[in-house]
């Protein structure tokens, strides 16, 4: 599991991050708030630990940012502040729960986890197969599946199918889908992701219409209609 730290204490940064590595966790950690969201943009983390207290962007508005974007991201903050208002303003912004610094690491440790299983156990999409149409997406071989029909995927399209698939209706920008799938500082042709959706819906065949186009909004996930 990955774990995005933002934390301005090197001292606390680096002690957290021994922490984590320590029980198997891939960790990146940022310095700040403006480092942290644009690490997010570049690789989805499967948690994002946040300071609350940082130079320029604090971890609520990391948070905020963050919540516009993903809605189900396990985010949580740590404080050295263990009063009720910022525990309120926190989870308010859409935080899952609060770690305090002064915290045991075994604490630290279950909370996190703790995070993660209840996320694990909400969405069933984020590893795995999974359907897409009439398609079952065989996302180990990279292959699209429909009884005797195979058909070959990339990586990178297994992973944009089940963005899709997680949040059936959701519009994703473009901008988003960009960020996500290229990396934040993509400076590539801008019609990659027109390119790559065309190929995927030729792939989908009769299913392309659940890759659905939300006029200069961007797209998202058509729920099959009644049979």
């Amino acid at each position: 599991m990955r774990i995005l730290l933002a934390e301005d204490e090197p001292f606390v940064r680096e002690g957290l991050v021994a922490l984590l590595e320590s029980e198997g966790y891939e960790v990146n950690a940022a310095k700040d708030g403006e480092e942290a969201l644009a690490m997010f943009r570049a690789r989805r983390p499967d948690l994002l630990l946040l300071d609350v207290m940082m130079p320029g962007l604090s971890g609520y508005d990391v948070c905020r940012a963050v919540r516009a974007e993903d809605e189900t991201l396990p985010i949580l903050f740590l404080t050295a502040k263990d009063g009720d208002a910022d525990e309120l303003i926190g989870l308010g912004l859409g935080a899952d729960d609060y770690i305090s610094k002064t915290a045991s690491e075994r604490v630290k440790l279950a909370r996190i986890a703790s995070a993660l299983r209840r996320a694990s156990a909400q969405d069933g999409l984020t590893q795995g197969d999974f359907t897409f149409g009439s398609w079952t997406v065989d996302a180990a071989n990279c292959r699209l599946v429909h009884g005797s029909e195979v058909v070959e995927l990339s990586t990178r399209e297994v992973e944009i199918l089940r963005c899709l698939r997680q949040k059936p209706g959701e519009i994703f920008s473009r901008d988003y889908l960009i960020t996500r799938f290229w990396g934040v500082d993509f400076e590539g042709c801008e019609n990659v992701l027109t390119v790559t959706l065309h190929r995927l819906r030729e792939k989908l065949g009769t299913d392309a219409p659940r890759i659905a186009t939300a006029p200069r909004k961007g797209y998202f996930y058509a729920q099959p209609g009644p049979r």
